[in-house]
């Protein structure tokens, strides 16, 4: 079993920053692609920022230049921090974290999501 748990939304002022994390616990053999997703009420669900087990990074239009993406292997570990928020950056946060198991397999993974809101 593979559990994936996000942490450290929150309430914010425009402008303020914040870091949101995820780790991936449980029967992994090699994590691949770790990502942020968020989705707003009434709209689907988007991708923020990828990062590649190369470390190789990819972001969403929105919010390029504003938020990192980083990632910590020994940890299970990815970041998301974010500079320079905007009331339109809220949303429910979600990590998806591929991995393959010890039977080979890959298989995407989705956190429970975490809040963010910003507003003044």
């Amino acid at each position: 079993q593979v559990q994936v748990a996000e942490s450290g939304g929150g309430l914010v002022q425009p402008g303020g920053s914040l870091t949101l994390s995820c780790v991936a616990s449980g029967r992994i053999l090699k994590i691949n692609d770790m990502a942020w997703y968020r989705q707003a009420p009434g709209n689907q669900r988007e991708l923020v920022a990828v990062i590649t087990s190369g470390v190789v990074t990819n972001y969403a239009d929105s919010v390029q230049g504003r938020f990192t993406i980083s990632r910590d292997n020994a940890k299970r570990a990815v970041y998301l921090q974010m500079n320079s928020l905007k009331p339109e950056d809220t949303a429910v946060y979600y990590c998806n974290v591929r991995i393959t198991d010890f039977f080979l397999s890959e298989n995407a993974y989705w956190g429970q999501g975490t809040q963010v809101t910003v507003s003044s």
